[in-house]
């Protein structure tokens, strides 16, 4: 598994289809991808909004999820929008989604090989070694 995090329009997609040689068609988009989809996905972008959805569907557990991707797609590559800084949301349920997000993508890199964080468009690999 490998993680690209990073904040909103920094390039975390071109980097994945650059770096790691990830046509665009192979990236599922999380905002509207089948659940199922991504146990078969070379990649899936927009994971925050994934876990949004589940929890809105109340689908399941947000790191179940994370284990269950792993352990059926451990090949696949996670990117995702870095949520949880600046001010904290007034609504209860953009909290939720703002921790289990930061959650999953805790548990996301703890199984990762690879980990990076894009800032400014610039990567920095945090974990492990690109192949």
């Amino acid at each position: 598994m490998i993680l690209i995090i990073g904040g909103a329009y920094e390039g975390k997609t071109e980097y994945a289809e650059k770096t790691l040689g990830i046509s665009e068609s192979e990236i599922l988009d999380g905002r509207k991808c089948d659940l199922r989809e991504v146990h078969f996905a070379k990649a899936v972008n927009n994971f925050h909004v994934l876990i949004k959805r589940l929890l809105e569907d109340n689908k399941i557990n947000t790191n179940e999820f994370i284990d269950e991707i792993y352990s059926v797609n451990p090949d696949i590559t996670i990117i995702s929008d870095e949520i949880g800084c600046g001010i904290i949301p007034l609504e209860k349920s953009e909290r939720l989604w703002r921790e289990e997000t930061g959650r999953a993508c805790c548990k996301a890199a703890e199984l990762s090989d690879v980990v990076v964080r894009i800032n400014c468009g610039i990567p920095s690999v945090i974990k492990g070694e690109l192949p």
